[in-house]
């Protein structure tokens, strides 16, 4: 499928050797205020998560996609659909990177992938992402591939003793 193929970097679907990468990024703790988790996941966990992720988007209403490097086919990071409501034709979509690969272009072309394959193949008219004040990288993620700000929540998350808003992004398909 050409729409996951970019340049740099390629999306493609979980695999079971994808268990440590999995279980390295669910297990830092840097990303649980991002993924809303408070708790470590087991190799055990992992694996039947894994052993389920063939399972259709219409059914379980998200779908996760590996990001690789296309010349060294190393996985750098994730983008997840998820919330999907195809009735109202709408999706969030949320994105990881290890810190290691940032900086490099490979979350902006993950996403204008993801977001072709959203509006091309699930046949949907809105994308959104929800992100956190202070996420500035994101934020600048977002909007350069086209997301608006829509609203804001206040004090909607509590992270590290403090709360924070989050921001409400969304791309309409025109």
């Amino acid at each position: 499928m050409k729409t996951l193929i970019g340049n740099n970097i390629s999306l493609r679907a979980l695999e079971p050797t994808d268990l440590d990468f999995l279980y390295q990024i669910e297990n830092n703790e840097v990303f649980w205020s991002v993924s809303n988790t408070q708790k470590p996941f087991s190799r055990f966990i992992l694996q039947q998560y894994l052993e389920n992720s063939h399972q259709d988007i219409y059914q379980i209403k998200q779908l996760r996609l590996i990001i690789i490097e296309n010349k060294t086919e190393n996985a750098v990071g994730m983008i997840d659909i998820f919330d999907f409501e195809p009735k109202h034709k709408r999706a969030g979509v949320g994105i990881l990177i290890q810190p290691s690969f940032q900086s490099k272009g490979y979350a902006s072309e993950a996403l204008k992938l993801l977001i072709s394959y959203a509006f091309k193949h699930l046949d949907l008219h809105q994308i959104y992402s929800n992100i956190t004040e202070d996420n500035t990288k994101s934020i600048q993620l977002f909007s350069k591939a086209g997301f608006v700000k829509i609203g804001i929540k206040k004090d909607w998350t509590f992270s590290n003793g403090e709360f924070k808003n989050e921001l409400l992004y969304q791309k309409i398909n025109d």
